[in-house]
């Protein structure tokens, strides 16, 4: 516990030192939308061309969005602010496979509840390793990275304690949200201002139905080939499962899973959860017999499942880093 204190004291001053009112002028985009944009000019390793945003509508409702995003060249956060804000800010990271983000369930769906608790929601548009960035196999995990240090160098515009960060990752989005949490002071870009001189350890990390292990029998083998490529060697799906990542400083981390996930395992979430437990690392796991995968908020209220923002934000109140 006084380790977790003095880090989120030293947290909040390196926030200060590296002017957290003050980013540069590339990180805002103009438009309907509040926007940071994580790198200045192209994202590092940008193909040639850099791939054009495309959204594919899921939805037969014309009321209703249900987008996944390909195309992304200008990776970035989407603010969405709380009426009332209490401090606490959530990273959002949209799954899909490393394939697409599915950024309305995962991303501004999730947004809408976070803001009526009073947090204020970030929606990671993380690059897609398949659409020719070059060290593919680590190109989410620099935007992760990124959009952390972000929220924490804007930490003052958005009036956010930067000792109360969080990550909150779906399906692959999850295995991006573990990876962050467990890899989050590994070099896998060079840094371009002083936000990249802050931590990009989150203050909890939430995984819902998480991709974990990508080299057990378990793993979704979509999202691990769209990371790597096909025939990609053993060690390094080893190293990039997260079980196996889990260290002393690895933050506290809340599972969900349902046991009918037909498409990830919730083999993952135990895997995970069971790592967390050997390291002495505080972890929460809800097991759930029903849910399927991808369900987002959109269960209904009959399916226990559909409980888990409101065990998520009661973790986070007991971790110290969501108020009462």
């Amino acid at each position: 516990m006084t380790q977790d204190l003095n880090r989120r004291h030293l947290l909040g001053g390196l926030a200060l030192a590296a002017g957290a009112a003050a980013l540069p002028a590339h990180a805002f985009q103009a438009g309907a939308d509040e926007v940071l944009l994580l790198w200045p000019g192209s994202p590092p390793g940008a193909p040639t061309t850099l791939p054009s945003p495309k959204y594919d509508q899921r939805s037969k409702d014309p009321t209703f969005n249900d987008r996944w995003l390909t195309g992304v060249g200008s990776p970035s956060l989407t603010v969405r602010r709380a009426a009332q804000p209490n401090g606490t800010a959530v990273m959002l990271i949209p799954g899909g496979g490393y394939g697409f983000l599915a950024i309305d369930n995962e991303g501004e769906e999730q947004a809408r509840w976070l803001n009526a608790i009073g947090v204020t929601a970030f929606i990671l548009r993380y690059r897609i390793p398949t659409e020719g960035w070059a060290n593919r196999s680590t190109v989410p995990l620099a935007d992760a990275q990124r959009g952390l240090r972000l929220i924490r160098a804007s930490a003052k515009r958005y009036g956010v304690d930067p000792a109360r960060v969080l990550a909150l990752g779906f399906s692959a989005g999850g295995h991006l949200a573990g990876s962050l949490a467990t890899r989050h002071a590994e070099r896998v870009y060079a840094p371009v201002d002083a936000a990249d001189q802050l931590s990009a350890r989150p203050d909890l990390a939430g995984l819902i139905y998480p991709v974990v292990s990508l080299a057990a029998p378990f793993t979704h083998g979509g999202s691990r080939d769209n990371l790597f490529g096909t025939g990609a060697d053993a060690k390094a799906l080893a190293a990039a499962s997260v079980e196996n990542r889990v260290t002393g400083d690895t933050p506290p981390i809340f599972l969900t899973h349902a046991s009918d996930d037909g498409l990830v395992p919730i083999a993952n979430s135990l895997a995970l959860y069971q790592a967390m437990l050997a390291a002495q690392r505080p972890a929460e796991l809800h097991a759930f017999d029903q849910g399927g995968h991808g369900f987002g908020v959109r269960l209904a209220k009959t399916v226990p499942a559909s409980a888990w923002p409101v065990l998520f934000a009661a973790y986070a109140r007991r971790s110290g880093v969501l108020a009462a």
